[in-house]
Parts: structure tokens; C-alpha cells; sequence
């Protein structure tokens, strides 16, 4: 019988294990990274849970979180969109921009066109429309009169005292009548531009404008419509308001914004487009009955935007 035949001599050195488990650990963090990159990039390529993707959450600042359109809003998202929204509530108009820059915040959805370009020129910022909501009208309430000219001569008024809120109002207390405006006014108008008046008007905080009027220390008070809400107060007590339907309107569209580098994100800008979806249109007009709903492209929004912050640069300049 032959023998077996000799099967060649192990090698004597060690396995390269300590090779193998280095490449390995290599590899998985380069995966990480590469997913971790790709949910925190925000860019243009981000196909993220808009595509059908792994979920994802969105941060989302408000100021009117208890209203029920949200509630239907966010079960959608979760639905349609596979995202998660997480709504943060503001009760102070100068907080959600900030929140959004340094990134708290992913988007926010609470303010106009015109007021997003003053703080944008103010603030060195560059933060930018995505998507359109509606035109709120901005009414003057009144608790004790049917109508403006029933309100007496130099009985106090309250308005909104930040720039933008406060020039709307004023114009909207020169329709009433209540007071002229130099040059007829404009979306920078301040108090100093205030040329005759029948009545007081006193600024105040837009959070403290409704509260000013129910407690009785003001006659009347221009109100924001989230303010109005949360107060309840009842639209029979609107005694003048502006015309949110009319083309001079295009600057007060309330809009999602984003950061400039996330304003191409797949996911934020369906978020934005999600709330054109008939099931949330349906409860938003029932909780803002007075609301003129626009649907407006991105691109429009930030073209509007662009304009309106030259305006106010050359406003500042004055």
C-alpha cells in the first residue's frame, strides 16, 4: 500500500487576524459615516423618507401647535411620507428664526414673506421660503363697537410693536380711518410716520395685543391670527380688517422655511407640499375660516423673498 500522500507544512507565523478585524472596523465606519452624511446633509440628493426611504424625523416650529390642522398634518406625514414631525411651539415671534438657524429647529412654519426679510436683513441671515400656507387677514378687534368709526376719538388702539406686524397694522388703521400715514405708508411705515390721528395707538408685544383688549386697557387691538385663536376671539368682533385676496397680499403668504442649504431637501420640500393635501386643507379652512389659502412654488416664494429683502435694505438705508 502507498502512503498517504504528504500534505504541505503549515506556516509557522500567525494568522493575520489582527489585519482582518482592523479592515473590518474600517469598513463599518465608513458605512456609518456615509449614513450618518447622508441624513445630515439636507441636500438636493436626499431622497430621504419622501422616496420611500428608512424614517426619518423633521422638527417643525409653530405658533399655533393646538390647532387640529396639525394633528391631521402629522398623522399624514407619518402616513404618506413615512416622517415623523415634531412640532415645537412658539408663543414669541422672534424665536423661531433663530431656533431654525442654529438648528434646533429643521423648518418653521409661522411667519410671512415680509416678515422672514426683515429678519433676514437685520439679522445677516439667509433663510429661505420652501413652501406657501395661506394669507391671514390681519383684523382690528373691538369688544364694545360694531364698527371703526364707532370707536372714539383718542380712545387707546394696541398693535404688534415688531417692524413688520407693526407697519401692516398701521396700515390697516389708516383703511379704518383711524389715522393718515406720511406719503400714504408703506410695509416699513413706523409710528413716527403717523401724521394725523384720531385715536392713541400703542404698541405692544403681538403675544400681549388680544390680551391688552380683553382685559379692557385698549378700546381696540389689531390681533395676529394665531393670537386671535388662542385667545378666542370671536370673529363678530372684527371691525376692520385688510384684504388678504388682493395682489398687494403676495408679501404677507405665510411659508415653511428652511435653511438655505437644506432649500432643495426632498423630504422638507414634500412636508411643505403636504400641507396643499385636500384632508389638511379641509381642517385648516375650519380652524381659519377667514384664511385665502396659496399655493405657491418654491422657486416664486424665494423670488418674492429676494424682492421684498431689497425693499427693506434700501428701507434701513433711509
Amino acid at each position: 500500500m502507498s502512503a498517504a500522500p504528504a500534505l504541505p507544512k503549515k506556516p509557522k507565523g500567525k494568522r493575520p487576524v489582527g489585519w482582518i478585524i482592523a479592515a473590518a472596523v474600517v469598513v463599518v465606519a465608513i458605512v456609518v459615516a456615509v449614513i450618518v452624511g447622508a441624513v445630515r446633509s439636507g441636500g438636493s440628493g436626499d431622497d430621504g423618507a419622501a422616496a420611500g426611504g428608512s424614517p426619518k424625523t423633521v422638527t417643525i416650529g409653530v405658533a399655533d401647535k393646538s390647532l387640529s390642522y396639525w394633528s391631521t398634518y402629522t398623522k399624514l406625514a407619518k402616513q404618506k411620507l413615512n416622517v415623523t414631525v415634531k412640532l415645537t411651539n412658539f408663543s414669541d415671534y422672534s424665536l423661531p428664526n433663530p431656533a431654525l438657524k442654529d438648528g434646533t429647529l429643521d423648518l418653521n412654519q409661522f411667519q410671512h414673506i415680509q416678515y422672514l426679510a426683515d429678519y433676514n436683513v437685520t439679522s445677516n441671515d439667509t433663510l429661505q421660503p420652501i413652501g406657501s400656507t395661506a394669507v391671514y387677514p390681519l383684523p382690528l378687534y373691538a369688544t364694545k363697537y360694531d364698527k371703526a368709526s364707532a370707536i372714539p376719538e383718542n380712545a387707546k388702539i394696541a398693535i404688534p410693536n415688531d417692524s413688520i406686524n407693526e407697519a401692516r397694522a398701521l396700515l390697516v388703521l389708516q383703511g379704518a380711518k383711524l389715522i393718515t400715514l406720511k406719503d400714504g405708508g408703506s410695509a416699513f411705515s413706523t409710528t413716527s410716520d403717523i401724521e394725523t390721528h384720531k385715536v392713541d395707538v400703542q404698541p405692544l408685544d403681538a403675544s400681549q395685543t388680544a390680551n391688552a383688549l380683553q382685559q379692557g386697557s385698549v378700546a381696540a387691538a389689531v390681533v395676529n391670527n394665531n393670537f386671535a385663536t388662542a385667545a378666542g376671539l370671536p370673529s363678530d368682533d372684527v371691525v376692520y380688517q385688510d384684504d388678504p385676496s388682493s395682489a398687494s397680499a403676495a408679501p404677507y403668504v405665510n411659508i415653511f422655511a428652511a435653511r438655505d442649504e437644506d432649500k432643495d431637501n426632498k423630504t422638507y420640500l414634500a412636508l411643505a407640499k403636504l400641507f396643499q393635501d385636500e384632508s389638511v386643507q379641509k381642517v385648516f379652512l375650519k380652524d381659519n375660516p377667514d384664511a385665502v389659502v396659496r399655493d405657491e412654488s418654491a422657486s416664486s416664494l424665494q423670488d418674492e423673498l429676494a424682492k421684498v429683502e431689497k425693499d427693506a435694505k434700501a428701507a434701513k438705508q433711509e
